[in-house]
């Protein structure tokens, strides 16, 4: 089955689309590692998946707009926490419990 969900940090928005395959994760059609460099937003965004022991059960297809790159890695993990549970109520707790289901309300003030 296939879940779309979304996930906001500051300006950047992530729609983000779950579906059950082998941990494969693309990012506006290019791999994790060519869109974030980056190992620390790597981490991030995969966080959702540590947790729940679920990083080899689903391949992750999302597309970012907006914000810089540490935004963007912060809405790809919120849209990746909220799918999982789409998928499965039964990972809300754990995922409750590391904070990964809180939307990070701070934006640029005017």
């Amino acid at each position: 089955p296939l879940v779309q969900t979304v996930g906001r940090r500051k300006a950047a928005v992530a729609r983000v689309r779950l579906r059950p395959g082998t941990g494969q994760i693309t990012i506006n059609s290019r791999t994790v590692e060519n869109f974030f460099p980056s190992a620390a937003h790597r981490v991030v965004l995969s966080e959702p998946l540590r947790v729940t022991q679920t990083a080899e059960v689903y391949d992750v297809d999302c597309t970012v707009d907006g914000g810089g790159i540490t935004g963007q890695a912060g809405a790809v993990r919120l849209g990746i926490a909220r799918a999982l549970i789409a998928l499965d109520p039964e990972m809300r707790p754990p995922l409750k419990r590391a904070g990964l289901l809180t939307r990070d309300p701070r934006v640029k003030e005017r």
